[in-house]
């Protein structure tokens, strides 16, 4: 027996305009299932304010506290929860959950070709009906020609699955024409295979001059030179609290995807947790408590592994994506990088929040493109967008950068 599907995520709104709505999840145990879910909210824009999670190693009780946008698709949501919990099975027509886990085919990627005229804010207007429809930019070329004329490149994958079908691509185009309206020239859309998307790859390795640019942080022990970090990020790891578990203790500020970005690094270290409490004070400050342990069910006692896995998570608190402005040559080229997961997902929202940031500034993309790169021996998801030096040339650079991380973090 199990869990009942609709028992598997429970979802109470918040009554009243200012208190946190509360979302259950009652299912099996899986490592790395406190990220999958945090990225999942992350993606549907809620502000995790408050956080619980009990687990036996084999079944788990999370509960979390949730700030969301007056607009949440609550349905959906849960939909999309569920989804991310150990597969289920039908048994005389009841859904129950079982522990066993089926890596899921890689998505079918589709290109989506757009031409249209340029303005203020297209490409920011054009992701944002993408995001809404759940449709996942894994790539994206643009360029703008001498006449003004925006080509736009998206490669996607449909959370759904259904952008084969006739009736989903007509969604698509109607929901980019009511956004677009006369900007629109054309539109095609097309199911593209891995010849395709190879092709169209980025190089894996970055130039030196840009890792230089984005990653100093990551080589040395220094700060960059602006101040585009969290502060105060303090994480202690203690064996003495228990004897079977390894205690780890953080501090910091709160930023957007705090959470999901601590749930991630266990992840991909196939840290299991136990325990955990996840709460934020007045003045934006949280406190995490878990209780953890490795794969092997031991605590974390060699003191190499205390202190790799310690750095690593002041690491990603501190800067849990790079921004920077640069010139190149005439041109001036803003580049954002957050790290991969090894599961292959990257941080959602990214470049929503990018275009969203330079659309507020004013600010015109001249091209744009994201690309994966290795930079020593990890994989990024890399954001190269050339700006218009005609339209913004007027505001400094460290503005751009300030605005554009603010956007990101989450403290616009």
């Amino acid at each position: 027996m199990g869990t009942l599907h609709d028992d598997v995520v429970i979802i109470r709104p918040s009554e009243k305009e200012g208190d946190p709505s509360v979302i259950t999840v009652n299912c099996p145990d899986k490592t790395g299932l406190g990220s999958d879910l945090c990225r999942i909210l992350l993606f549907f824009g809620l502000s995790i304010v408050r956080g619980d999670v009990s687990t036996d190693g084999k079944w788990c009780y999370i509960v979390f506290w949730v700030v969301c946008k007056p607009a949440t698709r609550w349905e959906l949501l849960k939909k999309r929860l569920v989804q991310a919990c150990p597969s289920c099975s039908s048994a005389s027509g009841i859904s129950y959950y079982r522990s066993e886990l089926q890596s899921p085919k890689p998505p079918d990627v589709f290109l989506i070709k757009l031409c249209c005229v340029d303005r203020k804010g297209l490409l920011h207007d054009v992701t944002q009906v993408l995001s809404s429809l759940e449709l996942n930019i894994q790539k994206v070329k643009v360029s703008t020609t001498p006449d003004g004329t925006v080509v736009d490149l998206f490669f996607i994958t449909d959370t759904r699955e259904l952008l084969h079908t006739k009736n989903r691509q007509e969604e698509t185009y109607k929901a980019l024409e009511d956004v677009m309206q006369d900007a629109m020239i054309s539109f095609n859309i097309e199911k593209v295979g891995p010849e395709i998307t190879a092709c169209c790859q980025a190089s894996p390795y970055l130039p030196s001059a840009i890792t230089d640019d984005i990653f100093n942080l990551e080589m040395s022990n220094d700060l960059p030179s602006v101040s585009l970090t969290s502060n105060n990020v303090c994480v202690t790891m203690d064996n003495s609290l228990s004897p079977a578990h390894t205690l780890v203790q953080i501090v910091c500020q709160d930023h957007k995807g705090l959470l999901y970005d601590i749930m991630r690094t266990l992840k991909d270290y196939n840290i299991q947790i136990s325990y955990g409490r996840f709460y934020i004070k007045q003045g934006r400050k949280c406190e995490i408590d878990l209780f953890i342990m490795q794969s092997d069910g031991k605590k974390i006692v060699d003191p190499s592994k205390q202190t790799a896995l310690s750095s690593r998570l002041k690491m990603e608190l501190l800067q849990p994506l790079r921004v920077t402005v640069v010139s190149r040559g005439p041109d001036t080229e803003l580049l954002v990088a957050n790290p991969v997961e090894l599961s292959s997902k990257g941080r959602p929202l990214v470049f929503y929040d990018i275009t969203l940031a330079l659309k507020m500034l004013n600010t015109c993309i001249f091209s744009a493109e994201i690309g994966r790169h290795m930079i020593r021996d990890r994989e990024w998801e890399v954001y190269r967008i050339l700006l218009d030096e005609g339209a913004s040339s007027s505001i400094p650079r460290p503005k751009v950068e300030e605005e554009v991380w603010k956007r990101l973090m989450g403290w616009e």
